[in-house]
């Protein structure tokens, strides 16, 4: 779990045999790009892009992969040891389908061992892109330290952390590929809460030959409405005798609940008799409705844009839906994913008046599930960083998307919920160092900096290929985007952009990709989509070389 920001610098990682989340904050003139549709899509469909997928279709997507998995492995030169485990599949228009693999040695989990496999639609491969170069290869699979050691030593990482209520349910052994020469380890689960009230799921990885940490990750990562936020909306209800349930029947049966200021369980299912939610205002009142009201319209729209920009029915592309909790803690000031209870909560904020429940916070905390059920992207380093910014990409392409008069779209994350307690936003896509902590640009220490904070290189990227760079107003707004070289940008409109980064996340990005991969990976993606000579691929070039990526 991440929460939306940070008190404290953390580290965390999301791998796919792990639970992941996000949380959101870590302890006039326009230009032509600007100009765009709500959905943000293009009018003719690209070749390259995903396909919707029926339920029926997409099972036997998977069970087929999921049959040939022995077959595969040996085609692209597995070891004997080595076996693959679908995690997911996507089809392209052309008929190109993209294959998601776990991968196990001699039975054991091998965390950053994940790869994708592209085939074509004649049945042949094109290729392989995986998360490790490095051969699977170990030894000895008899660890030189004791589970019991591993566990205490985890307890202790999470103490330096600022996780003081901690517990630790036990080791289990696995293959640790995420950098380096893979090696057996121990991966040890530490539970509890962290210091500001966030639930605590630390995986802490040690080598099980030496006893030496080689990683940790954090699991935790962020009818009729009157909002606080986006004002009068229209929401989706169930009835139940004289009462109306927030339950949104269209959109996977999401469900809204209320903690009443517990931090665990499920919380009691959010009904009306009026069919009528909350009352535009903020109150401190456990038992007030607008905080629901406004996670259920976030969850709604947030449904809708990744079903109508890129044909993705739900987090996990089944058509399920997750639920939201509101009223999670006192004054709590955070939001978080978790990808255990496959839901969205949310605090009320300082003095329990000003809850994370605005449409970009949604929309950010939903993409840690869309990213934990696709690329995985390690939540530490940079891979962390692109975990976060990806979560902030999305979440601005809803608050685009959802075109709400009472909360129009705008590059800024965090601007309704006044963390800093002086009405500015949490974080500038612009110009990230505007928020005194996150880097407009690549240097080789920006994967040191906690994950809220070296997502701004990635950040910065995409603003740049949405919009370009230099001054200009959008929404009301005034921006101002340097680049490192000093050249300028020209930017080719969010749509295209979120295409781009959407593929390169879904087809290309694997649980360790740094920022130097995630360039290649949204240039494949570029030329997947509109060719390797478009001015769209040349564009997404100059915005990674903006942002000393190369």
């Amino acid at each position: 779990m991440s929460p939306l920001y940070a008190r404290h610098k953390r580290t965390t990682l999301a791998i796919a045999t792990a639970v992941a989340a996000g949380a959101l904050l870590s302890t006039g003139l326009t230009t032509s790009a600007s100009a765009q549709t709500p959905a943000e899509v293009a009018a003719k469909p690209l070749a390259a892009a995903p396909t919707t997928l029926s339920s029926a279709a997409r099972t036997t997507l998977l069970q087929k992969a999921q049959d040939g998995a022995a077959r595969t492995a040996q085609h692209i030169g597995l070891g004997a040891k080595e076996k693959l485990v679908v995690k997911d599949v996507v089809k392209d228009a052309d008929g190109t389908v993209h294959t998601r693999y776990e991968r196990t040695y001699a039975g054991l989990p091998v965390l950053g061992g994940d790869l994708i496999v592209h085939t074509a639609k004649s049945g042949a491969t094109e290729g392989v892109t995986k998360a490790t170069k490095s051969a699977v290869k170990v030894a000895s699979l008899k660890p030189q330290i004791t589970a019991a050691k591993a566990e205490k030593q985890a307890l202790s990482a999470a103490r330096t952390l600022g996780s003081a209520k901690s517990s630790a349910d036990g080791a289990r052994k696995v293959i640790w590929a995420g950098s380096g020469k893979p090696v057996l380890a121990y991966e040890t689960v530490v539970g509890g809460l962290q210091d500001d009230g966030t639930p605590n799921q630390l995986h802490v990885i040690t080598d099980a030959a030496t006893g030496k940490k080689l990683f940790e990750y954090q699991g935790i990562e962020n009818a009729t409405g009157k909002t606080l936020y986006s004002g009068t909306v229209t929401l989706n209800s169930v009835q139940s005798g004289s009462t109306y349930q927030l339950t949104d029947s269209a959109r996977g049966n999401h469900k809204t609940y209320n903690l009443a200021r517990r931090t665990s369980g499920t919380g009691t299912l959010v009904s009306s008799t009026t069919n009528v939610f909350g009352t535009g205002t903020a109150s401190s009142s456990s038992s007030d409705q607008t905080a629901a009201a406004d996670a259920a319209y976030g969850a709604a729209e947030t449904w809708d844009f990744y079903k109508n920009t890129f044909g993705r029915s739900g987090i996990k592309n089944n058509g399920v839906g997750a639920y939201s909790r509101v009223h999670y803690g006192n004054a709590y000031v955070n939001a978080f994913w978790d990808d255990s209870c496959f839901c969205m909560t949310y605090g009320d904020g300082s003095g329990n008046v000003d809850p994370l429940t605005s449409l970009d916070v949604a929309g950010h905390e939903m993409s840690h599930g869309v990213t934990s059920n696709t690329a995985g992207l390690n939540y530490s380093g940079e891979s962390g960083g692109l975990n976060e910014a990806t979560s902030d990409i999305m979440g601005t392409g809803v608050e685009f998307y959802a075109n709400n008069s009472s909360d129009p779209g705008d590059y800024l994350i965090g601007e309704k919920i006044n963390i800093n307690g002086d009405g500015t936003p949490l974080r500038y896509m612009d110009k990230p160092s505007k928020d005194g902590g996150s880097a407009d640009y690549w240097s080789s220490s920006v994967g040191n900096k906690d994950v809220h904070y070296s997502s701004g290189v990635a950040n910065h990227f995409f603003y740049l290929l949405s919009e370009g760079s230099g001054a200009k107003t959008i929404n009301g707004v005034s921006y101002n985007s340097p680049t490192y070289n000093g050249a300028a940008v020209t930017g080719i409109g969010r749509a295209k952009a979120l295409q781009i980064w959407y593929k390169a996340l879904t087809t290309y990005m694997t649980s360790t990709t740094n920022y130097k991969a995630a360039r290649t990976a949204t240039l494949n993606a570029a030329s997947a989509l509109y060719g390797s000579t478009s001015t769209e691929y040349k564009a997404v070039a100059a915005a990674w070389t903006a942002v000393n990526v190369s």
